[in-house]
């Protein structure tokens, strides 16, 4: 019996630096939402690691989408990029220990139960990493009472759960700064 359903956040963003820490931002806001604090660190430094390697290496484009989602009993955060090369993993004791590049794929490793690269023809790869989730408090669940939860809508399809909700936002754009292509989410659970 499946107790938690599927639980999924989307990001798509420009891999520049300034995107990289609104996006560390984003992850961690998620992970504080679905209450696995204890994961924040680890999955913040993982997803920092995979997108500075998208904003070195990519080609074509630094155009990347992050997701996280929770399954069960563990954290999956992935980034797709348009680049099909594969990544190659050093290890982190071959990296001399003031070097400041070099090491993203084996903190990687270092942080994570597992992770690994998932090409997608020539449209580009997904680099993953999976954190082992902690259980969830019984009393969290019990706690909430039925009308503290929002109301259930009714009507066409309603038999089914919404399983992804999208959201765009259209920001002003300023003709005389560079223009960088907005973040836009997609966030359920």
């Amino acid at each position: 019996m499946i107790t938690h359903p599927s639980r999924h956040c989307a990001v798509e963003l420009q891999a520049l630096p300034s995107r990289i820490g609104q996006v560390r931002r984003i992850v961690s806001a998620q992970l504080r939402y679905w209450h696995l604090d204890p994961l924040i660190d680890r999955a913040a430094l993982g997803v920092t690691e995979l997108l500075t390697n998208v904003h070195r290496h990519a080609q074509p484009d630094k155009t990347c989408t992050v997701e996280i989602e929770l399954l069960l009993d563990h954290l999956v955060v992935s980034v797709h990029d348009h680049d099909p090369r594969l990544p190659v993993a050093g290890d982190i004791s071959d990296v001399a220990t003031t070097a400041t590049c070099g090491r993203g794929l084996a903190m990687v490793a270092a942080v994570s139960e597992s992770w690994g690269v998932r090409p997608e023809g020539e449209s580009g790869k997904v680099v993953w990493f999976m954190l082992s989730a902690p259980a969830p408090s019984p009393t969290a669940v019990v706690s909430t009472p039925a009308s503290a939860r929002p109301a259930r809508r009714v009507g066409v399809g309603s038999e089914k759960p919404a399983h992804r909700f999208v959201s765009e936002v259209e920001l002003p754009v300023d003709e005389h700064r560079s223009q960088h292509a907005p973040a836009r989410s997609a966030v359920a659970g």
